[in-house]
């Protein structure tokens, strides 16, 4: 059994697709219509066959509050691993990228957490070598 697909709920699947494939480096694994939406979801260049994110449409009633909350809260939606946290926080940052806590190191992991545009805190996340 392998994780295929997670879904992250964006406001609008044309911004989302704009910043996580523009601005985060993602490549477009399906753009399949839909009716008024799309399955939509991106992979890492660096694995595109690997796990997706799924672009979902917040169309369900209980998903605006829900993500709402977590914004309001502070609570990241979900983590991105990556080499070098205070790299991709200076990328992100010269790209024009809104970050709600800068690059933090708690014990073994460091941590940032950045607005992804389309309603969720993302965090993106390092273990320290030992």
């Amino acid at each position: 059994m392998r994780i295929q697909t997670v879904s992250v709920f964006v406001d609008d699947q044309q911004r989302a697709l704009d910043f996580y494939t523009g601005v985060l480096g993602f490549v477009v694994a399906a753009d399949v219509p839909l009716g008024e939406h799309r399955w939509l979801t991106v992979a890492s260049p660096e694995q595109p066959d690997g796990t997706q994110l799924s672009l979902e449409p917040k169309a369900h009633p209980a998903v605006p509050p829900f993500t709402s909350a977590l914004v309001r809260d502070g609570i990241p939606f979900l983590q991105l691993e990556v080499d070098d946290v205070q790299a991709e926080y200076d990328r992100l940052r010269a790209a024009g990228v809104t970050f709600v806590q800068p690059p933090t190191a708690m014990g073994p992991v460091t941590t940032a957490v950045l607005d992804d545009t389309c309603g969720n805190l993302l965090q993106l996340a390092r273990l320290t070598d030992s």
